[in-house]
């Protein structure tokens, strides 16, 4: 397994995701952070852009799905976007962090975060 890594950190896109009439009805802002692990060893020798991941490819990508069809759970909406990132054949392995930072918990807090981490088999 390889150490090299490209991290996509604050992606802010605004969703429809949560159990509740009102997430989906009003929608929210998600912030994503996305780790990919990967041999960027390839790509630096030869300079060559088609040899690693493009992140702002990725980026458009991900806040497709963020955009897309809603979800209630965030750990859904993590797995989709964790598919995304392994669809390059590149990419050995990828951690995703889905940030809600309004969610519906009617006390103080600061954020509620998912994260997980896939692998390609």
């Amino acid at each position: 397994m390889t150490a090299d890594r490209i991290t996509l950190k604050g992606l802010r896109a605004r969703g429809r995701h949560g159990v509740l009439a009102a997430e989906r009805e009003l929608g929210q802002e998600f912030v994503l952070d996305v780790t990919l692990f990967l041999d960027t060893a390839p790509a630096a020798a030869g300079d060559d852009l088609t040899l690693t991941v493009h992140y702002g490819e990725l980026a458009e990508a991900l806040v497709k799905v963020v955009e897309g069809e809603p979800v209630e759970l965030i750990e859904t909406l993590a797995q989709r976007l964790a598919d995304v990132c392994l669809a390059s054949e590149l990419v050995e392995r990828a951690e995703v962090s889905v940030h809600k930072p309004a969610a519906p918990i009617p006390l103080p807090f600061d954020d509620v975060v998912v994260t997980i981490e896939r692998s390609r088999l």
